[in-house]
């Protein structure tokens, strides 16, 4: 992408009149001034070079506020500040790692224009949430933002990590990068597509997020695609509190304030349960193939507009009575209703060695942990559905990959089946992990065929365990809700526990283990609350 040599004499001529006067107003109320160093090299970009005085001096033309110095390259500032590429401006350099390398015209010039407002009222004037988000973040963050003068959408992003920078000084610094300046980095970092946000050389965002969304990226260190408020509220009074924030209970949350219904969901964890960590769903209606994690947050964007979410809270007790309370480790929670939506986690085998080597090399999430694996041998224990899609997972990325498993024949749905024996994954029948070993990580497992009655040991760098889930229900027996024989809860064909208002919903309540099955039950569940809102059974029954 060869550069081309350019100004743009509209861009500089267009300071006059009414925008100048209005611009002029405008820099003089800034309450301080703005420092703005220019580095450019003679012989190097020289039309550029051109470009970004005539552009800066235009400015510096309207306040007193604008200090404008230039420098050559081989100015000792250059070296002091490590600048080596002509044009590089900076701004208030004492104060702010902050530069633009490049010439801020066309759309840039709403960036050079923001820039100024925001350091000459040194304040990035955030919203609450965003100011919760980026006081969170502990480690230095080296930002880059790709842009182009001809992106309408660049400057929002530049502008939101200009923001960060300037609440943050301590720990943050910025580069806003003119690919057509600078066509060696667009090459070196694949910024061909604008804008984009690299952070400690991590590529955090694509295209402009909100500055919530950005903040949270800047913070998690990798593109976030759904923000969830925090709220600091002490109690929260609503009609239904829903305990789980999966398929089931996000749907519940839809379904109940479309009845009319005040409704917070409360999530310990992750939003989306196991959906999250699922590689690929291929029996979602509508949807051909879908990453787990792209249906999350589909459903969680369509959530948040209609139920507030607490997520990274857990519910420690539920005291049923009227209202029924519920108290988190952050909060007290008062509900007409509470639908328990907990889902199910992984089983785990209880071996030796298992416990000891989680985390070091036994994982129950090929889609967390998989890459790490890749060239690696790995076993893959089970035989359901669960198992066959953590070994295709594994094996598409590269993982060199053996199924475990205790029967003679899987258990899970045929097209699974056939694309395992259609990719020649090795399967051991009849077999089933006895204890699994290794000094700092795994190294080898011993196996029981339980045909043959013979132990051996295989050599192998990871354990997948995909043998199934056990139901959450450790809050519902707290609570005093009846369990069924296999430990799900309890329920009648309206969802309602043995408890007057306290419903359940999704996989904690055992049955078929499927996305659509999950969230119709927390449609039915919604519904059975609203309905017996409007007309409780429990007063019924007291007059029966």
């Amino acid at each position: 992408m060869p550069h081309r040599e350019r100004s743009d004499p509209e861009t500089h001529n267009a300071l006059r009149g009414e925008i100048k006067e209005q611009l002029t107003s405008l820099f003089e109320a800034l309450p301080f001034s703005i420092p703005i160093y220019l580095f450019t090299q003679n012989g190097k970009n020289d039309g550029l070079n051109r470009a970004a005085r005539e552009t800066l001096r235009s400015f510096k033309n309207l306040s007193k506020k604008l200090e404008l110095k230039e420098f050559n390259l081989s100015h000792e500032l250059a070296r002091e500040w490590k600048v080596d590429r002509s044009p590089t401006i900076l701004f208030d350099p004492e104060r702010y790692s902050i530069r633009y390398v490049g010439v801020p015209y066309g759309e840039e010039g709403r960036t050079l224009l923001g820039a100024i407002l925001i350091i000459g009222f040194r304040s990035g004037n955030l919203t609450e949430q965003s100011s919760r988000v980026l006081n969170k973040i502990d480690s230095p963050r080296e930002i880059k933002v790709f842009v182009s003068p001809t992106c309408p959408y660049c400057p929002e992003q530049a502008l939101v990590a200009l923001k960060a920078v300037v609440e943050n000084p301590q720990l943050l610094s910025l580069q806003i990068i003119d690919i057509q300046c600078n066509p060696d980095l667009a090459e070196q970092y694949s910024a061909f597509s604008v804008p984009q946000t690299y952070a400690n050389e991590v590529l955090i965002a694509q295209g402009a997020l909100p500055e919530e969304l950005f903040m949270l990226s800047l913070l998690k260190m990798e593109q976030q695609t759904v923000f969830i408020p925090d709220s600091d509220a002490e109690e929260v009074v609503a009609d239904v509190v829903i305990v789980g924030g999966g398929p089931a209970g996000l749907v519940a949350g839809i379904y109940t304030v479309r009845s009319g219904l005040r409704t917070a969901v409360i999530e310990r964890g992750p939003l989306g349960g196991q959906v999250a960590i699922t590689p690929v769903v291929e029996n979602y209606p509508g949807f051909t193939r879908v990453p787990g994690k792209t249906l999350v947050d589909i459903t969680v964007s369509h959530a948040l507009e209609y139920v507030q979410i607490f997520q990274g809270e857990e519910v420690v007790e539920i005291i049923p009575g009227k209202p029924i309370r519920l108290i988190t480790n952050r909060r007290r929670f008062l509900a007409k209703a509470v639908i328990l939506a907990t889902g199910a986690s992984y089983r785990r085998l209880d071996v030796p060695g298992e416990a000891r080597l989680t985390g070091r090399g036994v994982s129950y999430c090929a889609t967390c942990d998989g890459p790490l694996f890749k060239g690696r041998r790995v076993l893959v224990v089970g035989g359901g559905n669960s198992a066959l899609t953590e070994a295709l997972h594994l094996f598409n990325i590269g993982v060199s990959v053996t199924i475990v498993h205790r029967r003679d024949r899987f258990r899970a749905q045929e097209h699974l089946t056939r694309t395992v024996v259609a990719n020649e994954i090795p399967v051991l029948w009849n077999s089933e992990v006895k204890e699994i070993r290794g000094k700092e990580r795994v190294s080898e497992v011993v196996l029981y065929n339980n045909e043959t009655g013979k132990t051996s040991t295989i050599q192998t760098d990871g354990v997948f365990i995909a043998v199934g889930y056990t139901p959450t229900v450790d809050l519902a027996e707290k609570t005093g809700i009846e369990l069924t024989a296999d430990g799900f809860i309890k329920r009648d064909s309206h969802h309602r526990t043995n408890i007057a208002g306290i419903y359940s919903a999704g996989d904690v309540e055992g049955g078929y283990k499927q996305i659509i099955t999950a969230m119709g039950q927390g449609a039915e569940a919604a519904i059975s609350v609203f309905e017996d809102l409007m007309h409780p059974y429990w007063k019924e029954q007291k007059e029966g």
